[in-house]
């Protein structure tokens, strides 16, 4: 599987779990209608740990523009390399939402609320000002990537001291824990101003989903708002290959 489609997939299925997630908490007549924000959290968690081990070893599994912008940013991936992967990433979060209407369609379609239908594609700030929600995605973003950057590679130990620099040892699909944790985390901590996108593909991708579609009863997709989760991310991924490099510099 090529890297390109190995981000597609990875997408996809990051934006079917977590974007699945929320729908299946905001939508009418849903088992899971008594949900929180702690469901909504942990399931885009696991939807970070699915998406990711799923393209890890045929891309490295950023399925985030912030974080392939970042990588370019701090010298880790070429300029073309960087373009293919948001291309990828924007197709599989726009098929990943468009699976996700198919599946709770029927709930879309008895569920009164127009802003709980939005919020199934893409993110809104609980108060208004994209000026503040700007810098909040931008920190949430920037407490994604940075922590990415500084994880430590597993390695072989005999007596206190590395058995060779040659071997390589991997954890297999548990070395993405971390990562989905880390988003868990700052769902938790982070997400109670905007919905912490963080990632430029999964709001704007599945925001043309909501435009696109024949929703019955949608609003308009909110793009005076529609910048800040795209921005905002490219933002905090810039500044934390920054500060990784001015980190690993000194």
């Amino acid at each position: 599987m090529s890297a390109f489609t190995a981000e597609v997939i990875g997408t996809m299925l990051l934006v079917l779990f977590g974007n699945g997630v929320v729908a299946n908490v905001v939508l009418a007549r849903t088992k899971a209608g008594d949900g929180s924000w702690l469901l909504i959290s942990a399931g885009w968690g696991v939807a970070v740990f699915v998406g990711a081990f799923c393209a890890n070893q045929f891309s490295g599994a950023h399925l985030n523009p912030a974080i392939s912008i970042a990588m370019f940013v701090a010298g880790k991936m070429a300029l073309g390399k960087m373009f293919l992967y948001i291309v990828a990433q924007f197709i599989g979060a726009i098929i990943g939402a468009a699976l996700v209407y198919l599946s709770y369609r029927q709930h879309f379609d008895v569920t009164d609320s127009a802003d709980a239908k939005l919020a199934c594609f893409c993110t809104a700030p609980a108060i208004p000002n994209n000026l503040q929600a700007f810098f909040c995605e931008a920190v949430g973003t920037f407490a994604l990537i940075l922590p990415v950057f500084l994880m430590a590679t597993p390695t072989l130990m005999q007596s206190g001291e590395p058995v060779d620099t040659d071997p390589i040892l991997g954890l297999g699909s548990l070395g993405l824990l971390p990562v989905a944790l880390l988003v868990f985390g700052i769902g938790m901590s982070l997400g109670g101003t905007t919905g912490y996108a963080i990632n430029p593909a999964r709001d704007l991708g599945p925001r043309l989903v909501q435009f696109i579609l024949p929703i019955r009863g949608k609003r308009d997709s909110d793009w005076g708002y529609a910048w800040v989760p795209v921005v905002g991310p490219v933002a905090g991924g810039i500044l934390a290959a920054v500060v990784f490099l001015t980190l690993t510099r000194t």
